[in-house]
């Protein structure tokens, strides 16, 4: 009898080890009541999984705004408009040498803001919602001070699209230290925790807004697991809003050298 319970303890644990890293949202049609919000964030143009996210109780996908020379897809107005069409929230990610520490600097958070603003408007996403911005290392020591010399351009980039207001708020993405450190500065009001938790400060951080938690089972593509609570700065996008086209002619300050 000892022995079978022990054993049946254990597969007990391995069990709930196995559901921290693959987790299943509620189906489309059992709703749920509370938070977190479950979300995914996705590289690939997410028109191409429109039957799959009806499947599941999704409520935000997260999609990105990137440089020209990205081999990876931005977040298109035709896109937008596909997910708007069901109803789901969309958080929006500026992505672009993310990974590079030596990439981050006042000048490049100035220069990627401005790059970003200019998408956003693109897709018709409104006004003091939110864009998130990408540290996909784990910044220790100068290279995090150079983070907020980072966010610091991408404020004041946000500023000068604005004409002094900045039309958008931003959110950090990336371990527990860099949300904290930026957030502490004030350089933003919304931080996501990236699943790195090996990176510093994610075991212990508990300010985010949104969460990485693995993979959403049952979804074939590949994707990352998210959570959300509270007010996280996704945006509803009008279907009729969402077609796009190309902003007004704004002046906007030239990035400082």
């Amino acid at each position: 009898m000892r022995l079978a319970k022990r054993g049946a303890l254990f597969a007990t644990l391995i069990l709930a080890a196995c559901q921290n890293e693959t987790a299943a949202p509620p189906p489309a049609s059992q709703p749920r009541a509370v938070w977190p919000a479950h979300g995914v964030d996705l590289a690939i143009d997410a028109s191409d999984v429109l039957n799959e996210l009806q499947t599941r109780r999704i409520d935000f996908v997260a999609r990105y705004y990137r440089h020209p020379e990205s081999r990876w897809p931005a977040l298109s107005p035709q896109e937008a408009r596909r997910l708007a069409s069901l109803g789901v929230k969309l958080v929006a990610l500026w992505e672009w040498h993310s990974a590079r520490p030596a990439y981050f600097s006042y000048a490049s958070g100035y220069a990627d803001a401005i790059s970003a603003y200019r998408q956003a408007r693109g897709i018709g996403q409104p006004p003091d919602s939110a864009i998130y911005f990408a540290v996909d290392f784990n910044a220790q020591g100068a290279a995090l001070d150079a983070v907020r010399q980072y966010f610091a351009g991408v404020s004041a980039g946000l500023a000068a699209a604005g004409g002094g207001k900045p039309p958008y708020k931003v959110g950090v993405y990336g371990s527990g230290a860099v949300c904290d450190a930026v957030k502490r500065a004030g350089l933003a009001q919304y931080s996501w925790l990236s699943n790195s938790t090996a990176w510093d400060g994610s075991l212990a951080y508990r300010g985010w807004d949104i969460r990485q938690v693995g993979r959403w089972a049952g979804l074939s593509f590949d994707h990352d697991a998210d959570e959300a609570r509270d007010e996280y700065g996704g945006f509803r996008l009008a279907v009729e809003a969402s077609s796009g086209g190309p902003p007004p002619h704004d002046a906007v300050a030239q990035a400082p050298r």
